[in-house]
């Protein structure tokens, strides 16, 4: 364990109390999105797996980054204009290699049936806040309501989904783009931290190489809420950032970067 000072404060650390988030899952070597790039982030350490979601014409939630399906399956669809079946017709793994032909886009539901006890499933939400009663649904149905943390980039809807559901973690996904800071009217790192107290967010989930990062960590940690960064794939970056405090780290590399944090 090491005591840095950052910003003026000490910052006690450890390699295991930054918790590393498997980006759409272990997807550097599994197609983003699908139960094998999940069980593959479990399966190597990740504290969390992170999953982006979008609902179909019929209602179903699923798994997959894109509002349509042409990057991930080849087949030019919407997925709000698709219904489930038709999804699950579709090969979702056959563009990351062929070893992964037949890979299904997979239901919310079934990715929650994966996650091991100890562990959390971060669900980015990509779609509409009309998503939100069928997810506070689904969510109670699967029993892992209580292992489950919310996240957007829209901030009306992470508001919402927080305002429906206070017992689950919610966080601000923040890229630091000129269209953000002129939607949202964002000036200073002071702005990010009052529409995360005026909303009764549990903290921010930022691009990691934002010059406000050490800044957020430290006013965050000032009110109880916490600084979680996105997507990092390089030792250098990771231990930066774990040097700074942040809570967590999401990654396409979550055994990559456990191994890179824990071993200097």
């Amino acid at each position: 364990m090491l005591r840095l000072a950052v910003l003026g404060l000490a910052v006690t650390w450890n390699a295991s109390s930054v918790e590393i988030i498997a980006h759409r899952g272990a997807s550097h070597d599994a197609p983003e999105n699908t139960l094998p790039a999940v069980m593959l982030g479990w399966e190597r350490g990740a504290d969390a797996v992170e999953i982006d979601i979008h609902q179909t014409q019929d209602g179903r939630i699923v798994a997959i980054h894109d509002r349509d399906t042409a990057r991930v399956t080849g087949h030019e669809g919407v997925v709000a204009d698709l219904r489930f079946e038709q999804l699950r017709s579709l090969d979702a793994g056959v563009w990351k290699g062929p070893k992964w032909s037949g890979t299904r886009i997979p239901a919310l539901a079934e990715v929650l049936e994966t996650v091991p006890p100890d562990k959390t499933l971060v669900v980015e939400i990509k779609c509409p806040s009309g998503v939100l009663h069928e997810l506070e649904r689904v969510l109670d149905a699967s029993g892992k309501r209580s292992q489950v943390m919310l996240i957007a980039f829209d901030y009306a809807t992470i508001r919402e989904a927080k305002r429906r559901m206070p017992d689950v973690p919610c966080y601000w996904l923040y890229g630091f783009s000129d269209r953000e800071a002129e939607r949202y009217r964002v000036q200073a790192s002071e702005d990010l931290i009052g529409r995360v107290q005026s909303a009764g967010l549990d903290g921010l989930d930022v691009r990691h190489n934002a010059s406000w990062v050490p800044q957020l960590v430290q006013s965050l940690d000032v009110i109880g809420k916490r600084l979680y960064v996105y997507t990092v794939n390089s030792e250098q970056a990771a231990r930066r950032l774990r040097d700074l405090g942040v809570a967590g780290i999401t990654t396409d590399r979550p055994a990559f970067l456990r191994q890179a944090i824990a071993g200097e």
